[in-house]
């Protein structure tokens, strides 16, 4: 991925609907990986110098519940420590919920569900600007 200048946007996602949709729009890193591997990956952003913009455990759904998750940021100049402890907490959180009750081998139908859901929260995050973190 080319390197982003200051301002501009990151989606980093494991739903191939999401990268469909805004890889023409914004920078899309897609990666075909679990939900707290997208976590990490966004951790790993954040730690070169990208801000939050969406909260990463944004929704109605346990990080348990769903495979999906797309987070955006937006590249800052330097580093946002206050991203820094959100996405830390969120990993913990999703590697608790993990524990207790893995993410079910979910059917294609209900997988499919879940690609919109997760698209649905970004378009509204989208349409809101940033998110209040």
């Amino acid at each position: 991925m080319q390197d982003l200048a200051m301002g501009q946007k990151l989606v980093i996602t494991n739903n191939i609907r999401v990268k469909e949709t805004y890889s023409e729009q914004f920078a899309v890193l897609f990666l075909d990986v679990s939900y707290l591997a997208v976590l990490i990956a966004v951790r790993d952003h954040v730690h070169e110098g990208f801000r939050l913009l969406t909260h990463p455990l944004a929704g109605s759904m346990k990080p348990n519940q769903t495979p999906y998750r797309s987070i955006m940021l937006e590249k800052a100049a330097g580093l946002d420590y206050r991203s820094v402890e959100l996405i830390e907490s969120c990993i913990l959180t999703a590697e608790k919920f993990q524990r207790n009750r893995p993410t079910p081998d979910w059917n294609e139908k209900c997988l499919q569900d879940f690609r919109t859901v997760d698209l649905s929260f970004l378009k509204h995050a989208e349409r809101v600007a940033v998110w209040a973190l």
